[in-house]
């Protein structure tokens, strides 16, 4: 069997996107996640970039006092990176929260299952960001079949 490597993207692929402050703002920033990563093509681990794109929009939303944050989805040839905008000034804390507590551990994840995680200051506010590595091998198709990349869970 004679498989190509996808070729990794060449020039950096950028999605913003504006989202409300409501209940369903962390879906519709995981679907638009999906979508980039479905039409650039990439093999990255999926469900590590919906889990963490859901946490960094739900804690935005948490400290947000506007009606809008800003979701932006980047590709450079070797990873994936999203940062959310947000208006608040106040610097995100990784906590040490116990197993059983209800919140607080979303930023543990974020650290535990990124390639590299953190936050700048912007004229508006704060940004908050995480990286994925890419992966070589197939990417999904641009329905999302196929593999769905490397599955980092266990590092």
């Amino acid at each position: 069997m004679n498989t190509m490597a996808p070729t990794r993207p060449t020039e950096l692929q950028c999605r913003r996107v504006p989202l409300s402050t409501g209940p369903a703002a962390a879906s519709e920033a995981r679907s638009q996640v999906l979508v980039a990563i479905r039409s650039w093509e990439i093999s990255v681990d999926r469900d590590a970039a919906v889990l963490l794109t859901s946490e960094l929009v739900t804690n935005a939303i948490a400290h947000e006092v506007s009606d809008t944050i800003t979701l932006a989805i980047t590709c450079s040839p070797a990873r994936l990176r999203v940062d959310v905008h947000d208006t608040s000034r106040t610097f995100p804390v990784v906590v040490d929260a116990p197993g059983d507590a209800e919140a607080g551990r979303g930023l543990t994840l974020v650290a535990a299952l990124s390639d590299e995680w953190g936050y700048y200051r912007t004229p508006a506010g704060k940004a908050v960001f995480f990286t994925l590595p890419l992966h070589p091998g197939p990417a999904p198709g641009p329905d999302g079949s196929g593999p769905r990349g490397v599955n980092t869970w266990g590092r």
